[in-house]
């Protein structure tokens, strides 16, 4: 995992990808995996059916070390599925790598998944008792089971019966020998869409992976959706009852890229969007603008744009950390932070300086950023950020932290700001925020409210926050 990602306390979901009726699909699939990089780093894996049954590659790392030396060209194949991983649900293990490959009474299948089940242990623990032998901690693995246990005729049948029986978000695809279904939750949580390659058909959590593979975009497959691509071509079916749409707001803030079209919206215009409504409702007496690279740039530009104010690269990010570095005892405690970032001497020396990111989490890394930007001359540092304080974890697909640690449950706003060191703090407001979405009804905003769409565990540990000192923050 991106050692930046860890530090700042967002941690990615995950991203699917599938290809049917396209020559050399394995291939195809692994390059539209490399689009989806920042989904998930930590662990990459490609299933394709052949006419030797199923050829799966997977290992933990990122996608252009696992697939180095797999000849992946070579794999004779026109139906192929893959998934870059960050473990929200299960320990990082080659077992748990995706997609995972399983052989039951209907044939061979494998299956990959973005999200996370709410109702994954008690599944399980009812699973269990009735004989099931799981071979990984993954959530995933769930609809596995009960698609064995189910008395359907064919793979699309079982997968409803399984579905029907699970809470929370996920969008999937799975590979037969036949096709690829893809399903997503009733909900929306997360992004899945559907593109043209040739004369077959691609899907992948976000449009930025098509262009990369040369497809057209050509619809979001709609929450509660199960398609089925196979050599007969797509067929659509709803199998789920219809809920109320709740998509991951933090997708257009923070997690997908700003070139994907995301929930019917371009990622980049909806990031401009938030910023021009960031310096409305938070404006600042600054000289220059500058974001931290790379999620946050956009909002930048929008907050400059509406401010007057000049957008600046204050801070260059350095892409070629990998996702571990020696870290010598003598460096000092703000080295994780230094190793990824070079400010701009010239540009902040005795500037008053907006820095707009897109979320505080625990808040070490936006303090260690400051004091950055300091040493590098900035005369004032005023922090501006792109969403409303995050009180409470995420239980659909995203690692966030539990909420003990969690620097907007723990701080007011004041706190916070001389927590940070910063001459002012702002944040978007929650109305403005959902101003900036076309459609405002349709996004989950449970990170800033704890209102929770879909029921979580009342008792869950992410939760807990009644032992921690307010005075203090916990591990912030």
């Amino acid at each position: 995992m991106n050692d930046w990602i860890r530090l700042k306390g967002w941690n990615e979901e995950c991203g699917v990808f599938g290809a049917v009726g396209v020559p050399q699909a394995a291939a195809i699939t692994a390059l539209g995996l490399h689009a989806l990089q920042h989904r998930g780093q930590e662990a990459t894996g490609v299933a394709a059916a052949t006419a030797n049954g199923f050829f799966v590659h997977k290992g933990i790392g990122l996608v252009a070390d696992v697939y180095r030396h797999a000849d992946l060209e070579h794999v004779a194949t026109t139906m192929a599925i893959g998934h870059n991983r960050y473990s929200t649900a299960g320990g990082l293990t080659r077992e748990n790598t995706q997609p995972l490959k399983v052989v039951y009474r209907g044939g061979s299948l494998a299956l990959a998944h973005n999200g996370n089940l709410t109702n994954a242990r008690e599944v399980r623990i009812g699973l269990e008792e009735s004989g099931s032998i799981f071979q990984t901690t993954l959530d995933t693995e769930v609809f596995l089971h009960l698609m064995a246990l189910s008395g359907a005729d064919n793979v699309e049948d079982a997968l409803t019966e399984a579905a029907r029986q699970v809470k929370g978000a996920y969008s999937l695809v799975v590979l037969t020998e036949t096709s690829v279904v893809a399903l997503r939750d009733p909900h929306g949580f997360r992004p899945l869409v559907l593109g043209r390659l040739g004369d077959g058909y691609v899907v992948a959590s976000e449009t930025c992976a098509f262009d990369l593979v040369g497809a057209d975009f050509i619809r979001e497959i709609e929450p509660g959706e199960m398609v089925t691509i196979d050599p007969q071509g797509v067929r659509s079916r709803r199998p789920l009852a219809v809920e109320a749409p709740q998509h991951c707001i933090f997708e257009h803030i923070y997690f997908s890229r700003p070139d994907s079209k995301v929930f019917g919206d371009t990622v980049d215009r909806v990031r401009r969007r938030i910023g021009r409504q960031l310096a409305q409702e938070q404006p600042a007496e600054a000289d220059v603008v500058i974001s931290v690279p790379d999620s946050s740039n956009s909002i930048a530009l929008g907050f400059a744009e509406a401010s007057g104010l000049p957008y600046e690269l204050g801070l260059i990010r350095n892409h070629y950390v990998g996702r571990t570095f020696i870290q010598p005892s003598q460096t000092g405690r703000d080295f994780g932070v230094r190793v990824k970032f070079n400010p701009v001497r010239e540009i902040l020396e005795g500037k008053r300086v907006v820095v707009v990111d897109d979320s505080i989490v625990r808040g070490t890394t936006s303090r260690k950023l400051v004091r950055l930007l300091k040493r590098a001359g900035a005369r004032e540092v005023h922090f501006r950020v792109g969403s409303p304080p995050v009180t409470h974890p995420c239980f659909y697909g995203i690692d966030t932290p539990s909420r003990s640690e969690l620097i907007g449950a723990l701080k007011s706003v004041d706190e916070i700001r001389d927590y940070l060191g910063v001459e002012s703090l702002g944040y978007i407001s929650l109305d403005g925020l959902l101003a900036a979405e076309r459609d405002p009804r349709r996004f989950c905003r449970a990170c800033f409210t704890g209102q929770y769409p879909v029921a979580v565990d009342p008792s869950a540990g992410k939760l807990a926050i009644e032992r921690i000192d307010r005075k203090g923050v916990g591990s912030v």
